[in-house]
């Protein structure tokens, strides 16, 4: 005793238990310490096997049967060691002792907790003996029996996790619906699907006229890609229970695979058969946005809404579908309606409204909305279009001090800073502090490949030749596919009449990589022009401005082909740019070079 008081002493979360161990422990109340009590009371916490969503015991489920034990001293010290070995990071001693507690006291909870340890230390053996202990000191319970037949199926064991369905099943034959329904749940982590779906078929053959049955195996078919199935299994189900919109919506998801006009037609059948069938209707109005039928989707979405008129998330999907086919009034109209609800995140609306003014016409309003963007997903964005906007007003000294301040969360988004204002400078012709923005940000981040090759550009504009080259050949190093490292310095050598050897194969290179690229395609056709290989050159160049009538790509062209002795030719692409572009300098400079 006097040991015990010790024990008391050291640890005050004992004291109610000291109290009573004189006297023999009645059935009726917890038979261990308060601190085994509130941890076996825990959820079970499963680490290696994710069990299944547990549903609720029924109401009138009876409690599980305690047993009558004499709490001892050894019997304490063995709980209080156990919880010490389990704080102290130690699951697998704390398992062992607990599996010895759960034999010698037979009780339900004790068993449950060597359960939990068991998992947590993956003692999968010893984890299978705790459930089946636990099951058999509580039989009325479905948690023990659910998370025996996760470890089961997790452990490959279907044998027996097959009597061991069966017999529930037997036992609760009014819960069988209900059971099928879980089932798929329990073989979803299986990794041998195919066996899963030979078990699901052997525990569901008994029942052929069951619903649920059905839908089992279907999801188990689809999930072992066998869709056709899948899909026989679902349409079985729905036969039999021809309301049951869970059916429903596993087919319709199986068509739209495949088949999504037939899955929009079954939806929208039962639609027109149970109309209150609100997860059918959002399932269906999901189903036409994903096919791009806005029209029809926002009809479905105004049925939720004006079922649920409090709705922030349909009110929300409404007005994006009407800024969606651009009906910019409505959509502003139900914008400010879902604001007014104080549901959906007002930085995401106000963010939506400032883009809905850009659409519009009105860049004041639109930058008056992104300024009420104060937090949330839409930040970033939101601070990108404000320097935009002050930018084209005119205010580039502002537009920079809102990217500065914008609040980048990762290297990539510095970059896209970074990379916004290089080219505000650069379309305001300021190529010192453009090139001083970009060396600055390679000094911090010198492998990034976009500021590598920004800095090359900009280099290009001041005419810095070697760090121009030393730049995209660092590059070219660092990301060996960068096609336009390779064009650019390629191009650079051609343009300026030398090292056209080089410039060729860099300029094949950059193809090689992008072929689709026109840019790329009219600097092959250039290279080859400065070969002398003139049918290469105006087939490229053909080609490149035949898929982007560019006036540069004009220029190149009309040069070649004047030289080849096409005039007219040469005369109709340099006419049809300068139509299009009659300010292009290089286009004008080329001109005046064949035509004075």
């Amino acid at each position: 005793m006097q040991l015990l008081r010790t024990v008391c002493l050291c640890f005050p979360f004992l004291l109610s238990a000291c109290a009573h161990l004189t006297a023999p422990v009645n059935p009726a109340n917890a038979a261990l310490p308060a601190l085994a009590v509130a941890a076996i009371s825990a959820p079970v916490a499963v680490s290696a096997v994710a069990a299944p969503p547990q549903e609720e015991l029924p109401a009138e489920a009876p409690l599980p049967i305690l047993p009558n034990v004499n709490l001892d001293p050894h019997m304490l010290m063995a709980f209080v060691l156990a919880d010490i070995a389990a704080q102290r990071g130690r699951p697998d001693l704390a398992a062992e002792a607990y599996a010895g507690l759960a034999n010698s006291t037979q009780d339900p909870r004790v068993a449950k907790r060597a359960a939990q340890l068991a998992l947590e230390s993956r003692q999968m053996p010893r984890a299978l003996a705790a459930f089946k202990l636990w099951q058999d000191l509580e039989p009325n319970s479905d948690l023990p029996k659910q998370m025996l037949l996760t470890l089961l199926i997790s452990g490959g064991k279907f044998d027996d996790a097959e009597q061991l369905v069966k017999q529930w099943l037997a036992n609760s034959p009014k819960a069988a619906a209900r059971l099928f329904e879980t089932l798929p749940a329990f073989l979803l982590r299986s990794n041998d699907k195919i066996a899963a779906l030979t078990w699901m078929q052997n525990v569901a053959a008994p029942y052929p006229d069951l619903a649920e049955a059905h839908w089992a195996i279907a999801h188990i078919a689809y999930v072992a890609d066998n869709h056709t199935l899948a899909l026989q299994e679902v349409k079985r189900a729905r036969v039999l229970r021809p309301d049951w919109d869970k059916a429903l919506l596993f087919e319709a998801k199986i068509l739209l695979q495949a088949q999504a006009q037939s899955a929009l037609a079954l939806l929208k059948n039962d639609l027109e058969r149970y109309p209150e069938h609100k997860e059918v209707r959002l399932f269906y109005a999901r189903a036409l946005l994903e096919q791009k039928d806005y029209a029809a989707a926002r009809i479905q979405f105004r049925q939720l809404l004006a079922a649920d008129p409090e709705s922030g998330e349909m009110a929300f999907a409404v007005a994006l579908l009407s800024l969606q086919l651009g009906e910019l009034d409505s959509a502003e109209k139900e914008l400010q309606a879902t604001l007014a609800l104080g549901q959906k995140d007002a930085g995401t609306i106000h963010y939506y409204l400032g883009q809905l003014n850009e659409e519009k016409k009105d860049p004041m309003a639109a930058l008056t909305q992104y300024r009420l963007v104060q937090d949330g997903e839409h930040l970033f964005a939101s601070r990108l279009r404000e320097a935009f906007l002050l930018n084209q007003a005119g205010k580039l000294s502002e537009a920079r001090e809102v990217l500065r301040a914008a609040p980048a969360a990762s290297n990539q988004q510095r970059v896209t800073v970074i990379l916004i204002e290089s080219q505000m400078l650069r379309d305001a012709d300021k190529n010192s502090e453009y090139y001083q923005v970009v060396s600055d940000a390679v000094d911090k981040l010198p492998s990034h490949p976009q500021l590598l090759y920004e800095l090359a550009m900009a280099a290009e504009k001041l005419g810095k030749a070697e760090v121009f080259e030393k730049t995209l050949r660092k590059l070219i190093q660092l990301a060996p596919d960068h096609a336009h490292a390779y064009n650019a310095l390629g191009y650079s050598f051609l343009e300026r009449n030398v090292r056209i050897e080089e410039g060729v194969q860099l300029v094949e290179k950059a193809y090689q990589l992008a072929p689709d690229d026109t840019s790329i395609t009219d600097s092959v056709g250039w290279g080859y022009y400065r070969q002398g290989k003139l049918e290469q050159s105006i087939e490229f160049l053909s080609r490149a401005f035949k898929a982007n009538p560019d006036p540069e790509i004009a220029a190149h062209l009309g040069e070649v082909l004047w030289v080849k002795g096409h005039i007219a030719d040469a005369k109709k692409v340099w006419n049809e740019a300068l139509k299009a572009h009659p300010d292009n300098a290089l286009l004008l400079v080329t001109i005046k070079k064949f035509i004075p």
